[in-house]
């Protein structure tokens, strides 16, 4: 059924009229779409947008981007960004009780299981743009080298989580915690793989038992 148009509802039944009157709790899903969006276009109506916009994306807004959303006909890019910001302040505002990356020593308690132990993990944080952790994956286990940890296999779920950064992190198992040849080579080629794909590299962390080592810190990143 198309929806009606907001001048085709009573007064009271409008979504601005129904935030002053009734609190924004009384709005649908669609009615705060639609005073996101603010007009419609292509001919139709704003909660005719809205309700197309939240079919197409089956109420998972959260996982839209600005290409998917300006893809609506009707939908611009000034009103796909006031979506995007939206949601992302939501995210942020339910979020802010988690803890932000601000220094290396923030990244040990997502770290702490490899240190120690007697084979190299490498591990790949994801971070948002407010620099939370999205996620925590080991890439490899073994010795670091290129052939082992590919660019592909470190982007590859940063990708996915539409990370902002990476941060990098493996142990030594000697417990020497100084970075060798082979770090400096693997960090540099994936610091060039980060500015490529847009996501970049905040920091390799080197981890050993006592101590926290930044490559970022040491000039290498």
């Amino acid at each position: 059924m198309k929806a009606k148009s907001v001048h085709e509802l009573p007064a009271v039944d409008r979504p601005r009229e129904k935030l002053r009157t009734r609190g924004v709790q009384a709005l649908s899903d669609q009615d705060l779409l639609a005073l996101l969006l603010g007009s419609g276009g292509r001919g139709r109506g704003v909660l005719e947008l809205a309700e197309e916009i939240w079919r197409r994306f089956d109420g998972h807004l959260l996982g839209a981007t600005l290409h998917e959303l300006e893809s609506v006909p009707g939908v611009g890019r000034a009103a796909a960004s006031r979506v995007m910001a939206a949601l992302e302040l939501g995210r942020r505002t339910l979020l802010s009780g988690c803890p932000v990356i601000q220094q290396p020593a923030d990244v040990l308690p997502y770290v702490r299981d490899i240190v120690g132990k007697k084979q190299e993990h490498f591990v790949c944080l994801s971070l948002s743009g407010a620099g939370e952790v999205l996620a925590t994956r080991v890439v490899t286990v073994g010795l670091l080298d290129a052939a082992l940890v590919h660019p592909r296999e470190v982007f590859a779920d940063a990708v996915t989580d539409r990370a902002a950064s990476i941060i990098l992190a493996h142990n030594h198992p000697s417990g020497v915690c100084e970075p060798s040849a082979e770090d400096l080579a693997l960090t540099r080629q994936l610091v060039e793989a980060g500015r490529t794909l847009g996501i970049p590299v905040a920091d390799h962390l080197i981890v050993c038992p006592g101590r926290i080592l930044s490559l970022r810190e040491q000039g290498f990143v």
